[in-house]
Formats: C-alpha cells, structure tokens, sequence
C-alpha cells in the first residue's frame, strides 16, 4: 500500500535514515541541475511535506523526540503557504535569510550528529557552511551514495523520456555555431580546457534546442562540456535523441549517454575546468577534484549572453507580448462581466485565462502555473490555488492574477490586480495601497540611468511610496526572463541589496528583460501585485556626459483605473499612465474584435487629475 499521508512518509524517512545510521537528512528543492524548477522526479519536498513552492528545504532529525525534530526553511514568499501546507505538528517553521540550514543544524543537531545529504542536490557552498556548522559540535556532515527518500518514496515518477527538439535560428536569432565559438574565445582567453555547463536554460540556448522535461520550462535533461576548440560533449539519455536532433547539432557536438558525465569528468585529470559554484553541485566539484582537475570557478559562461537578447529575440518578445496581451485583455473582459456573479472561483478563472491563451496561437505552455488569488489569497505571494483552497471571488473584493505563457519567440509574465464590482466600492485603503504600488511601478518604468547600474541600485524607486505609508514587499522588484526559456533567468535582477542576493549586483545591460512588479500584501485580507517586463535599451540624451538606459515596456495590458486614488498621482504619473494606454489600443487593439475591441478602447480612455 503506498504512504498517502505526510506523517507516514516522514515515518519511512526516519526508519531509512535510522538503517544508513544518520542522524537526519536535508532535503532541498532541489535537482542535479540545481534548477528552480524542477521536474516530476524531483519533487522530493513536495512528496515528503505537502509544501509546494519553488524555494524551499527541510530538515529531517531522525529521533523524533528530538525538540524539535525537524524543520521547514522558505523566504519571505511562503510564509503564509507553508503555514497552509505543511503539518506545525511535525515541523518548525523557519524563515531565511534569518535563519539558514546551516546555522540552524549548529544549533539544534545532536552534538556529534551525522547529517546525510545528497552531493547531487547541493551546491559547493551550502555544503561547506553547513560541513563548519556542525563540526562546532563534533558532527559531521555526510554524502549519501543514493538519496534516502528515493528508497521510500514507492510512486515516484521516473525522470522525463520527452525527445530534445531543435530550437529554429528563425527564434534563436544566432546560430549554436556562433555561440559556441564564442564560448571557445572566452575558454581560450582564459587559458581554460572546458566548461562544465549544467543548468539547464544555459545548455538550451547554447546548442538552440528546447524539451519537455520540467513543467513550465521548455528544457531537457542533460550537460555540456565546452571545449575551447569551439566543440561539445552532451551528455543526454538515448532515447531523447531524434535524427532531427543530430543532424542539427552536426559533428562538433558529440552525443553522449547521460550516464557517461561522470566518467568524462574523471578524464579530464591535469585539465584546467570552469565550473560555476552557483549552478553546479558538489558532487561535480568532488568528481573533478578527485580526478586530479584544475578547477577554476568562473560563471557560466552562457549566462551573461543568454541575458542580453538579440534583435530577433528582441522582437519576437515583443510579438509574444502582443498575442498574450490581447489573450490577457480578453480574460480581462471576461472577469469584469463573470467575477461579480459569485460563480467565478480561482481555479475556473485560472482555466479561463488559459483557454484565452491557447485560442490566441502557438502557446506551448505555461511560464508557470498561475497565481489565481482571491481576497487573502491575494496576499500569499506565490499562492498556487488547489482544491482544497479554492475560493470563490467575491463581488466588492480585491482578485490578483500572476501568469504567464511560453511561445517560440518568448517568454510572458504578467501580474494584474483587479476589483471584482457588484457590491459596493474599493475601500480607502485598498485604493492607497494599489496607487502606491502603481506609483513605484511607474518610477521603475520611466527610470534613466548611466550604464553600470546595477538592479539594486534601482530598487528604491519601486519602493519609495510604500515606505512613505510605513509598508513594504517581501520579495524583489524585478527578475530576468529568457526567451522561451526559464521565466525566472539570471544574472540580472532588481532587489533590495547586492549582499546575499544573486544579481542584484549585475550591471544591467541593453538587450536584458526584467520584470517590473511591485507590490503589496496584507495578510488575510488582500494582495496588490502590478507587473510588466520591460527591456533595457540605450537613451540618446542631448548634452550627455556619458552612456544612458532606460526601460522599453514590453507587456501591454490595460490596469484598473478603478483601484486609483488619483490624489496621490502625479502630473508625471498621469502622463506615463496615459501614454502607456494609448500604447496598448495602437498594440492590442488590432488584434481585437467587437465587445472586446471597445471593452479595450474604454479602458484606455486618458485619465484625468
């Protein structure tokens, strides 16, 4: 019979642990790739604790009178969802960056504690944190051969067999040849052998292939050595592999079995290897190292390219952008004639929205699985809804819908939040609120910067008109995007301080697409979330002393004037408001027909002080 509760699952876990003879085990979000998200197979925290967020870990002690005996680590976007979740019965709650795993194990393992992990879910530094975490204590941090909860877990779901599909140069805009050379010069340059390259969306637009093998992400499992010779090793399962395939990646890119990157890692002794500490796990690192390889810690290269969009990428978001708004703007329609009925439920919506897409042309996927919340679910940052959460929206409530979909020739990610009439006005507080948001989404988009700028530098802007009220956000301000590629894409990103933060750092750079979304979030009550991208591009400026950039806004869906209180807004914010809707009728507009045509033309009348 399978374990079909939590409580029996974490059980089984404790009784492996007790039978390999450790004292705990930590169990991340977490795959060989150290992806986001990850696919089906993966799904080890989700299976273990009910927790369903992208970001997330675990600490399982392996005595259960231990006090306290395990214990649930996410950030400041799940503190509601994993309340709602996972089980306080059997776990702590703990929130990062205030309290890590790592400080976490120093003080609550038993002194002397072995403390399982798997090399293949963790990155290099994690592991030494915690390895110094818990020899304060006389423990020991240990790798297992194999992952305990695979040995408990009877249903899990083998990795997918999805073939890999060739990614046309018609969307990439650059060849795999021209991006593997340029790798090669890079290689060359730094006097480097190969690159180890195993995130996922890296390895997909360096050999412009995509797959189906993580839900929302078009990839497919496997790695890349880059060779300095302008070649490459991949390593992926036979039967992914079409005539089709092959014949695009040609003969300097070597097909390989999936199973043959370790033993090509071993080969490589006295060679000097890239690896980057953030996206490859230890257990490649110890690989090399064990082999005799000069490891040299460098990012990927693929990164910083793959974030910097060409012309044609360039303009194919714009050409998704303006199939999915006209989707969005529909949907949009539908919910002001549908939400104040009280038969619209989060789940029915997120489908409408869905359906709205497809009928649109060419969606493979979603970017992500939509974040359909209403009244206080709107306040659960990454709420996914369920079944056993689905509410109903209620006329006279605040309805916030974050989504997004995958086409060929981009990648959409789009937030609006919206008043469901029927019953009675949005209240004074509401309206304060969402004009705040507003205001720091409208500063975000008519920001000009010199060229060096960094995304933490920017992120003040969002967030300066909440401060003035005493209220924040609890999540960053921007994220890049790829093309057809991961809706959530390093190096670049807008958040509070470069500290701790990936990205925050990075100099934006023309080419780069960036989420704009602020928002705001009161728990039990409502949630505000107003999001577009918006594309870095150079800003010709008479009389200036150096290079500028500014923000093109790539998403063009109308907002709800009716949530605006418009004796907070501006002369300025006004102007940028009503351009910005004048802009999306020359878009959208053509692409609509009859009630949702003038559905769009009244919501795009300029609006006046």
């Amino acid at each position: 019979m399978l374990m079909n509760t939590h409580e029996a699952r974490l059980d089984a876990l404790r009784k492996e642990l007790s039978n390999r003879g450790l004292d705990g085990f930590v169990v991340p979000i977490s795959d060989e790739h150290m992806s986001e998200y990850v696919g089906a197979y993966a799904q080890r925290l989700a299976w273990l604790t009910g927790f369903g967020g992208s970001a997330g870990t675990a600490v399982i002690l392996t005595d259960p009178a231990h006090d306290p005996a395990a214990a649930m680590f996410v950030d400041g976007r799940y503190v509601l969802q994993v309340r709602d979740q996972v089980d306080a019965r059997f776990y702590a709650y703990e929130s990062v960056p205030q309290t890590s795993v790592a400080k976490w194990l120093g003080q609550h393992a038993p002194a002397g504690a072995r403390i399982g992990y798997d090399p293949w879910l963790h990155g290099k530094g994690w592991v030494a944190a915690a390895r110094k975490a818990l020899a304060a204590s006389g423990g020991e941090l240990v790798a297992v051969e194999s992952n305990p909860i695979d040995a408990v877990w009877e249903d899990r779901p083998v990795p997918s067999p999805a073939p890999a599909v060739v990614h046309e140069e018609t969307y990439a805009g650059v060849s795999s040849q021209a991006k593997r050379e340029e790798i090669s010069a890079w290689l060359t340059e730094q006097k480097l052998d190969a690159a180890v390259i195993t995130a996922l969306d890296s390895i997909a637009w360096l050999l412009n292939i995509r797959g189906a093998d993580v839900d929302r992400t078009p990839v497919s499992l496997s790695y890349v050595l880059a060779h300095a010779d302008g070649t490459a090793d991949l390593f992926i399962a036979e039967e992914k592999v079409t005539p089709d395939l092959a014949r695009h990646l040609g003969n300097a890119v070597r097909i390989r079995k999936r199973s043959a990157f370790v033993p090509a890692l071993r080969d490589l002794a006295g060679k000097r290897i890239a690896v980057d500490p953030e996206r490859a796990v230890e257990a490649i690192f110890a690989t090399l190292e064990q082999a005799g390889a000069e490891i040299v810690e460098a990012r990927d290269p693929a990164v910083l390219p793959k974030a910097i969009k060409n012309p044609v990428e360039q303009q194919g978001h714009r050409d998704a952008q303006a199939r999915d708004g006209a989707a969005v703007s529909r949907f949009l329609r539908w919910l002001e004639q549908n939400g104040p009925s009280g038969t619209v439920t989060e789940m029915s919506a997120a489908d409408a929205l869905q359906d709205f897409r497809q009928q649109s042309g060419d969606l493979r996927d979603l970017s992500f699985d939509t974040i359909s919340g209403a009244g206080p679910n709107g306040a659960i940052m990454h709420y996914r809804v369920s079944e056993e959460t689905n509410r109903t929206l209620e006329p006279g409530s605040v309805y916030l819908v974050d989504s997004g979909g995958q086409y060929p020739d981009g990648t959409t990610d789009i937030t609006r939040t919206v008043w469901v009439g029927g019953a009675g006005e949005p209240s004074a507080e509401v309206k304060d609120r969402f004009t705040r948001v507003m205001k720091g989404h409208i500063a975000i988009a008519r920001a000009v910067f010199p060229r060096g700028t960094a995304g933490h530098q920017l992120d003040v802007l969002a967030r300066q008109f909440l401060w003035q009220a005493g209220v924040d956000y609890a999540h960053g301000t921007g994220h890049g995007v790829g093309s057809f590629l991961a809706v959530h894409e390093g190096p670049q990103r807008i958040a509070k301080s470069a500290g701790g933060q990936a990205g925050t750092d990075q100099e934006l750079v023309p080419g780069m697409i960036i989420s704009n979304e602020p928002g705001y979030y009161k728990a039990g009550a409502f949630g505000i979330r107003l999001e577009n991208l918006v594309l870095v591009e150079s800003r010709q400026i008479d009389g200036a002393e150096e290079d500028y950039m500014g923000f093109e806004t790539l998403t063009l869906v109308p907002f709800d004037a009716s949530l605006l209180d418009l004796s907070l807004m501006t002369a300025d914010d006004i102007a940028w408001w009503n351009a910005y809707h004048a802009q999306v009728l020359a878009v959208i507009g053509p692409r609509l027909e009859g009630e949702d045509r003038a559905w769009l033309e009244a919501r795009c009348q300029p609006i006046a002080s």
